[in-house]
């Protein structure tokens, strides 16, 4: 008989336990008291705000160099950044091809372009031609 209490006593603290976090769970959550409403209402105000027009953000502008002409309006441009690698710190260099909108056909083979971030204008085609900073020889 001993041997049977000591089993049936074993368990019961982990039961209390068990009890202790359902009763923490089962607790509603307490409420900030409410507030109680004023006796007199003043009507609400409205300050009428200014609203200014929305800003296009901070377009990017990149400088390249034309590769390519041949379709209607289009320049590809190639633009070389430098930056140094993320584990060895030698410098990278990489060349990225955009192509830019040339609603003129000013730019040609060779030149050196400025070029914006502009919204989508076809599939390939998210920027479009600032100037042409310098012809090619």
């Amino acid at each position: 008989m001993a041997d049977t209490t000591e089993t049936e006593e074993t368990p019961a603290p982990k039961k209390a336990a068990a009890k202790k976090t359902a009763a923490k769970k089962a607790a509603p959550a307490k409420k900030a008291p409410a507030k109680k409403a004023a006796a007199t209402k003043a009507p609400a105000v409205r300050a009428t705000v200014e609203v200014e027009p929305k800003d296009r953000g901070a377009r990017k502008i990149r400088e390249g160099i034309v590769r390519t002409n041949s379709m209607d309006k289009t320049a590809v441009v190639v633009v070389t950044t430098r930056k140094p690698h993320p584990l060895y710190r030698k410098t990278m260099v990489r060349t990225t091809k955009l192509f830019a909108h040339d609603e003129n056909n000013e730019a040609r083979p060779g030149d050196r372009v400025r070029i914006a971030e502009t919204r989508p204008l076809s599939k390939l085609k998210r920027w479009r031609l600032v100037e042409v900073l310098e012809r090619a020889k």
